[in-house]
């Protein structure tokens, strides 16, 4: 990956849209049947899930930790997303809508941050845990980065594409 971004806040927002991406162009072109196909048993493991996931993540992360929005968890399912995933055009279509809000979400936060800001520490989970800023960008690049493995793997079984 190369950047031409300078400081702090640039560059661990240039991964995140790195792995953002990367999350999409492994999803890209497969059928909603192909999308939900599991890893292995018992995994609950799916392309889709990982996007319901992702979506999940995204919005603990930015919205309940950051922004403090008291809002109920999305995809709270039992399974962080996973379970319950159906083949279909409406439940891929109502995966990547959240996606992309929770996206659009976070961005317009980070947006307004710099530099200065990472050091900030929050408190969440009813006050029971702090991160700075810069621990939770830490945290979903290393998670997304984690869940581009899993896709990578995911992807190369359903239809043999791998790598970028």
């Amino acid at each position: 990956m190369t950047s031409t971004t300078t400081g702090e806040l640039a560059n661990l927002r240039d991964y995140l849209t790195h792995y953002r991406a990367t999350l999409e162009r492994k999803c890209a072109g497969l059928t909603p049947e192909q999308l939900a196909t599991r890893s292995v048993p018992p995994s609950t493991l799916s392309l889709l899930g990982m996007v319901r996931h992702l979506a999940r993540v995204e919005h603990f992360w930015f919205q309940r930790a950051l922004v403090e929005v008291d809002a109920p968890r999305i995809y709270d399912d039992g399974d962080a997303g996973f379970a319950e995933v159906e083949p279909t055009e409406a439940a891929v279509a109502g995966a990547w809508t959240a996606w992309r809000e929770q996206v659009a979400l976070a961005d317009a936060w980070l947006d307004r941050r710099t530099d200065d800001g990472l050091g900030q520490v929050v408190t969440f989970r009813q006050g029971t845990e702090t991160a700075s800023v810069r621990d939770i960008l830490v945290h979903m690049i290393e998670e997304y980065a984690r869940h581009c493995g899993h896709a990578d793997l995911l992807r190369e079984c359903i239809d043999g594409v791998t790598g970028e």
